[in-house]
């Protein structure tokens, strides 16, 4: 059951954690695609420049509205000071950065996903031999 036609998408506003803590506020772009049944696409909007593009884990994301979760590269959690926010770490080669998101448009467009392909049926959206292939082909 492949449905490429299938997205979800969402802006979100978001705020950057500056060192001295306080907040700039930037604008992300949220997009889900039953096809890709795995992944969150978020696009930061930072200036004139092309959006700077993340992928994240969707169950990632779900977790991390509850408990602190992951490692490495990306890491979420709710706020600990606020019920209304989630904190978002992200880390580079080019630079560490820490966003707070509002939490309630975050858990909507999960909701949103999940409608379009519910937890565990995420295996009936991919197309195995169709990735196979691209695999087969690119190395």
């Amino acid at each position: 059951m492949n449905s490429s036609s299938t997205t979800v998408s969402a802006e979100l506003g978001l705020r950057l954690v500056v060192p001295d803590r306080t907040t700039v506020p930037l604008l992300a772009g949220l997009s889900y695609a039953a096809d890709d049944p795995y992944a969150i696409r978020m696009a930061f909007y930072v200036g004139d420049d092309e959006p700077v593009e993340w992928i994240f884990a969707r169950e990632l994301l779900t977790v991390g509205i509850v408990r602190r979760v992951g490692d490495g590269d990306v890491a979420v959690w709710p706020a600990a000071d606020d019920d209304e926010t989630l904190d978002i770490a992200l880390s580079s080669p080019f630079g560490d950065a820490l966003f707070e998101a509002p939490l309630s448009p975050l858990a909507d467009f999960l909701h949103r996903t999940y409608q379009v392909v519910p937890a565990g049926q995420e295996p009936r959206f991919i197309d195995i031999d169709a990735e196979l292939a691209t695999l087969l082909w690119s190395s």
